[in-house]
C-alpha cells in the first residue's frame, strides 16, 4: 500500500498535469463547444476508457522491467523529470498552446463520439509518457506488489482526470467566454502551469529512491 504522503503528492501531479492542454481536453472541450454537453461527456467516456488502456500496458510492463532490472528506475526517474520539464517549456514558451482553444468539428453520432474518445486517448503520446517516466516514481517494490501500487496510482489518476475533464465539459462555454476576455490571466495561468511542472521534475530528478 502505497502511504499518505505519496498519494498527495501523486494527486498534485496529476492534477497538474491534466490541467495541462492536451489532445484529451482540446478534443473534449471541443466536442461540448461544438455538439452540447452530452456529446462532450460521451466522448469522456471514451478517453477514460482510453486511461484503463494505458494503465494495464504500464502495470504488466513497469512491473517485469523494475524487477527484472533494478537499475532502471534511476533512468526511468530522470526520464520522468525531463518530461516534466519538457511540458513545463510548452507552456510557457512563445505561442504555446493555451487551454479552450478548440478546433472546430462535425457533429457526430454517439458510438463515433466515444470511438473517438477512445482513440484520441490511447494514441495520445503525453498519457503513454506519464504513466512510463511518472509512475515508477511512487512504486516502493519493498513495500509489496508493484502491480498493485500500479494499479492504485492507476485509479487515482483516472478519477482524478475523469472529474476535472467532467468539469472542463461541463463549463466549456462559461470558461471559454471568461478566457476570451482574460488575455492576461491566460498567460497568467500557463507561467503558473509552466512554474509547477518545473518545481515537479526538481523534486522527482532530486531525491534517491527510498
Amino acid at each position: 500500500m502505497l502511504d499518505l504522503h505519496d498519494l498527495l503528492f501523486f494527486s498534485l501531479a496529476a492534477l497538474v498535469l491534466v490541467l495541462t492542454p492536451g489532445p484529451n481536453m482540446i478534443y473534449c472541450v471541443s466536442r461540448a463547444l461544438c455538439q452540447g454537453r452530452a456529446a462532450g461527456l460521451l466522448s469522456l467516456a471514451g478517453v477514460l476508457l482510453g486511461f484503463v488502456v494505458h494503465l494495464a500496458a504500464a502495470s504488466l510492463g513497469l512491473t517485469a522491467l523494475l524487477l527484472a532490472v533494478p537499475f532502471a528506475f534511476d533512468a526511468i526517474r530522470l526520464a520522468g523529470a525531463a518530461y516534466l520539464l519538457w511540458l513545463a517549456w510548452q507552456a510557457v514558451r512563445p505561442g504555446g498552446t493555451a487551454p479552450f482553444q478548440p478546433r472546430a468539428l462535425p457533429a457526430d453520432p454517439p458510438a463515433r463520439l466515444f470511438g473517438m474518445g477512445f482513440v484520441t486517448n490511447v494514441l495520445n503520446p503525453k498519457v503513454a509518457m506519464f504513466y512510463l517516466s511518472f509512475f515508477p516514481q511512487f512504486l516502493h517494490p519493498q513495500a509489496g506488489s508493484v502491480l498493485v501500487q500500479t494499479l492504485q496510482l492507476g485509479a487515482l489518476q483516472i478519477g482524478i482526470s475523469g472529474a476535472v475533464n467532467c468539469a472542463l465539459v461541463l463549463g466549456a462555454a462559461r470558461i471559454t467566454a471568461f478566457l476570451s476576455r482574460s488575455e492576461g490571466w491566460l498567460r497568467a495561468q500557463r507561467w503558473v502551469m509552466g512554474s509547477v511542472l518545473a518545481a515537479l521534475a526538481v523534486r522527482i530528478a532530486l531525491p534517491e529512491r527510498r
